[in-house]
Formats: structure tokens, C-alpha cells, sequence
């Protein structure tokens, strides 16, 4: 118990959990850009086309005497899938500018000079010396 307290009270399992949440979150905002603004605009586009609405049935549903569902419809809905793609695709272009921004951020850091070191006691007397040397 000891050893998974140490391991789940680390920075990085705190900072990956603190991901996972905000992740979470970014997914939902991005599921609801594609679903509720980029496709009804490219609904619009194509003629009206709601791409959830787009399925291949391969086989139709099986009813009884009363209209009760007996064999439930079988079909391929391609347009939830091209949705996902979207979806995919979105996320993987937000990760990418965010890594970017990231990347370029470190690369400034890095190349930053470090400010001049204040010289110990022992140079300043080195310098001093070597001063009156020259004279």
C-alpha cells in the first residue's frame, strides 16, 4: 500500500490525471463543434445532407404481427463514421499546434542566454590581483 501511495502521490501521475480530465473536456467541446457547427454546414453544402442520417442497411428489421421489433435493422452508417473522421482529424490538428507552439517555446528557452554568473570572492580577489600586477 506504501509503494502505490509513493506512486500515485508522484508530479507526473497528478499532472497525467489533470490531463485526462482536461482532455475529457476538450474531446466533449470538439464532439460538439463537429456534431452541432461543422456538419450542418457541410449538411448545407452538400444539399442538405445529414451525414448521422447516412447508412447502408444490409438487412431491413424484422417485424411481428403487432409491428413489434423481432430482428432489429443490420446496417453500416457510414455517416457516423465520416463524423469521427472529422472528429480525429480536428484533435489531432489541435494536439499538433499545441506541440508546435510547445516545441518553439522550449527551443527560445533553450537558446536564451543565461544571465552573466556574479563572481565569487575568489575571482574578484584573482581580478584585483592581476589589476595590480598590470600596474
Amino acid at each position: 500500500m506504501k509503494d502505490f501511495k509513493e506512486f500515485a502521490m508522484k508530479g507526473n501521475v497528478v499532472d497525467l490525471a489533470i490531463a485526462v480530465v482536461i482532455g475529457g473536456a476538450f474531446g466533449k467541446i470538439v464532439t460538439s463543434l463537429v456534431n452541432d457547427i461543422i456538419m450542418p454546414i457541410i449538411g448545407v453544402l452538400t444539399g442538405g445532407i445529414n451525414f448521422s442520417d447516412k447508412k447502408v442497411v444490409l438487412s431491413s428489421a424484422v417485424l411481428d404481427a403487432t409491428g413489434k421489433v423481432v430482428k432489429p435493422e443490420n446496417d453500416l452508417t457510414y455517416g457516423v463514421f465520416i463524423q469521427a473522421v472529422i472528429m480525429f482529424l480536428l484533435i489531432a490538428f489541435s494536439i499538433f499546434i499545441v506541440m508546435r507552439a510547445f516545441v518553439k517555446l522550449q527551443k527560445k528557452k533553450e537558446e536564451a542566454p543565461a544571465p552573466p554568473a556574479e563572481p565569487s570572492n575568489e575571482e574578484k580577489l584573482l581580478t584585483e590581483i592581476r589589476d595590480l600586477l598590470k600596474r
